[in-house]
């Protein structure tokens, strides 16, 4: 096998694992490009929370997905594969071999397989659920995606507000559960897939220093500067772990150890169930650039 061979090079993982360091040294290495696999270092004005690579680090190596729509304008998973795509296909044609790096596994899941075919968008009935959640919480319709849906209820969580939504739209237009329409068979893409592999217990430690840099970093104004663009409401930046915590704390209705806490919290549930994904991917596991090189030598690459 021939590195050219490859479309692109995976390296996924749970959040606060590594995994963006790993692969801003592999690209240097490689002499590549990287293609985020973030849904939320897509929007603008949201740095520190979605601990974006820095200025420097996208001086270096060329990131693409980042920074691409603002915080209220729609982006979707099918959205997202359309320009990976053709961004392999650029990538590529420069010789080079692409390295697409996150930890959103609905991204990475979609592109290798494809997209469901489920029913059209509909945006007004869209709107109907979401002031359902505005008025009666989020946890209400998710308790509702759980009685028709409980596989895909359990796989993306309580807080993933857009895709409870999404799943609830689909099974009103259709009487179809949205996890029915997802056939995962045979990759289109040919690829090397990693996945960052720490303990649970380091990757508690890692999110728990993680958060209070992101607060010494100034994540509060942060927050406070998109809530003065007027983008509270916008349905999914909006619902980013960091941000969501730190709004009510902003508004002085619950303390700033509250808002730590609930940031750390929120942070580790989804990272386990990250961890849990991409352990069931057939990717290789790794814990440090070396992992990788050794693979590839292996390999004879």
């Amino acid at each position: 096998m021939l590195l050219n061979d490859i479309d692109a090079i995976i390296i996924g993982g749970p959040t606060a694992s590594g995994k963006t360091e790993i692969a801003h040294e592999l690209a240097k290495l490689l002499n590549t490009e990287i293609i985020s696999a973030d849904s939320m270092c897509v929007y603008k004005f949201m740095n520190i929370g979605t601990a974006k690579p820095s200025l420097e680090k996208r001086k270096e190596i060329k990131y693409h997905m980042i920074d691409i729509v603002l915080p209220n304008e729609y982006f979707d998973v099918y959205m997202y594969v359309e320009k990976a795509k053709n961004l392999i296909k650029a990538i590529k044609e420069k010789g080079k071999i692409p390295i697409v790096v996150g930890g959103t596994y609905l991204y990475i899941q979609a592109l290798l397989y494809g997209l469901p075919q489920t029913s059209e968008p509909d945006f007004e009935l869209r709107k109907k659920l979401e002031n359902i959640a505005n008025k009666k919480g989020l946890n209400f319709l998710y308790q509702k995606l759980k009685t028709i849906d409980k596989d895909y209820a359990k796989k993306i969580g309580p807080q993933d507000k857009k895709r409870i939504i999404r799943a609830l739209e689909v099974f009103i237009n259709t009487g179809k559960p949205f996890s029915s329409f997802h056939q995962w068979k045979t990759p289109k893409l040919n690829v090397l897939g990693f996945y960052t592999n720490l303990t649970q217990e380091e990757l508690n430690k890692n999110i728990e220093k993680r958060t209070i840099y992101m607060i010494e970093q100034g994540l509060e104004l942060e927050c406070i500067n998109l809530l003065c663009l007027g983008y509270e409401n916008a349905m999914t930046s909006s619902q980013a772990i960091g941000y969501k915590e730190m709004i009510p704390y902003i508004k002085g209705k619950i303390s700033l150890e509250e808002a730590i806490s609930n940031i750390v919290k929120n942070t580790k549930e989804y990272a386990s169930r990250q961890r849990r994904w991409f352990q069931k991917t057939g990717f290789i596991p790794i814990r440090s650039l070396e992992d990788i090189k050794n693979h590839l030598l292996s390999l004879g690459l």
